[in-house]
């Protein structure tokens, strides 16, 4: 291919016909065929537009495998190692089969979300964030409150997709492939005798259908303001077929339903008798959730056809709750000493101080979620005074400054200590 240089006549491109200046014109060819540099240009376009889509996550850059996944999330959850582990197997046949797609095959592999079922505070919003930090995609969450049905006042389902979009910096391809956490699905569970004969349960079942369409799989058109739908607006269209959605919610009374299904006359049914079941938290009945059990909790069966895998996390013990505060990479001790050396402090909780928060935060029936405010409440009003005290080298906190009957104990460079007062509304409560 050879620049036009002969003659100064003007000459066509024999794509498009249109006159070109010599100087605009390359030949191709030993028919001395002419092309234009736009023409060039949009057949570039076209080439690069037919090629197949490659996932942003391809198998190279994927190192890990359930075992690897399982590992970084022990190094942030504690306990749930069933849910753990039943996680990593998802999420690396969720990668899987988008590296097959890329591939043409006669079976085509259906995507397999997760539902998440446990008490407050066990862990469930936590492993969906360290996933996505595991593996580097992007990831929102979203509260299932907030959703209602396309033309009631409230928060369009599409928004949730606009969140992710915004975590990926509006990388839509690299959106595509990211990770979605819906909290308190149990909320929109269809209600017996609600707006069952006058109108659609707004809060229930037509929310789920909303859902529905994303979670299958479907080409969202999403506002890029957020908020609701208008005719005249622009949108962000989004493919939902490689975006993993994880469920999560407490589903309080579901162990009834569950119990009534397993139990007959007081005694365990069939396959719940035999050892070959037993595990260690056989007390657990939400191990045992079917479809069936889901549905009559009053969901639709296409939304539970839609969350294959289904396991359920353990209420944290006191054990548990200690763990928390000191064993994971953001343990909530580790956090107030990192924030308390800035200040070339050394923060130190004995043990019976985890114990007493533990049990602190047992009484409040929010699992590990109470533990951050048992922790800051003791904590705030050193955390006030410390910047201008000076001297100090050492913070301890015991059982008595859990408890309320002191504050924590400040050891100064030389070792002296003492306690500042006790705060009003502490030594009240």
């Amino acid at each position: 291919m050879t620049n036009v240089r002969s003659g100064p006549r003007l000459s066509q491109c024999s794509f498009c016909g249109e006159t070109q200046t010599r100087s605009n014109l390359v030949v191709a060819g030993k028919g001395q065929a002419t092309v234009c540099y736009e023409c060039i240009r949009v057949l570039g376009q076209l080439i690069e537009t037919d090629q197949p889509d490659k996932p942003a996550i391809s198998k190279k850059s994927f190192p890990l495998i359930p075992r690897g996944i399982y590992s970084n999330l022990e190094e942030y959850v504690v306990g749930q190692e069933k849910a753990k582990k039943v996680l990593s197997v998802a999420v690396y046949n969720h990668f899987k089969r988008i590296w097959n797609g890329a591939k043409k095959s006669d079976v085509e592999l259906q995507k397999a979300n997760i539902l998440l079922i446990g008490p407050t505070g066990c862990g469930k919003t936590m492993l969906a964030e360290t996933l996505a930090r595991t593996l580097a995609v992007p990831f929102a969450v979203c509260d299932a409150t907030s959703l209602t049905e396309s033309g009631y006042v409230g928060e369009d389902v599409e928004n949730i997709l606009l969140r992710l979009i915004q975590a990926a910096d509006w990388d839509i391809p690299k959106a595509e492939q990211g990770i979605i956490y819906i909290d308190e699905l149990d909320k929109i569970a269809r209600k017996e005798g609600v707006n069952r004969s006058i109108t659609r349960d707004v809060s229930g079942e037509g929310v789920q259908q909303e859902l529905l369409k994303i979670i299958e799989g479907c080409v969202a058109n999403v506002p890029p303001q957020g908020g609701r739908k208008h005719p005249h607006q622009e949108f962000l269209q989004i493919n939902t077929k490689n975006v993993l959605f994880i469920c999560g919610g407490a589903f309080e009374g579901l162990e009834d339903i569950v119990s009534r299904r397993i139990t007959y006359s007081g005694s365990q049914m069939g396959f719940l008798s035999g050892s070959r079941y037993k595990t260690e938290s056989d007390n657990n009945v939400l191990n045992y959730v079917t479809p069936e059990d889901l549905m009559e909790y009053g969901f639709i069966p296409e939304l539970v056809g839609r969350l294959p895998v289904v396991t359920s996390l353990e209420h944290l013990g006191r054990d548990a709750l200690i763990r928390v505060l000191v064993e994971p990479k953001n343990a909530i001790v580790k956090q107030y000493q990192q924030l308390f050396s800035i200040d070339n402090v050394e923060l130190e909780f004995t043990q019976e101080a985890l114990e007493a928060a533990a049990d602190k935060a047992l009484t409040h029936q929010t699992g590990a979620r109470c533990l951050r405010y048992v922790v800051e409440e003791i904590l705030m009003e050193v955390m006030y005074e410390l910047p201008s005290l000076g001297g100090v080298a050492r913070c301890v906190v015991d059982r008595d400054a859990i408890e309320g009957e002191s504050s924590p104990e400040l050891i100064t460079a030389s070792g002296e200590s003492f306690r500042l007062p006790l705060a009003p509304i502490q030594k009240s409560a």
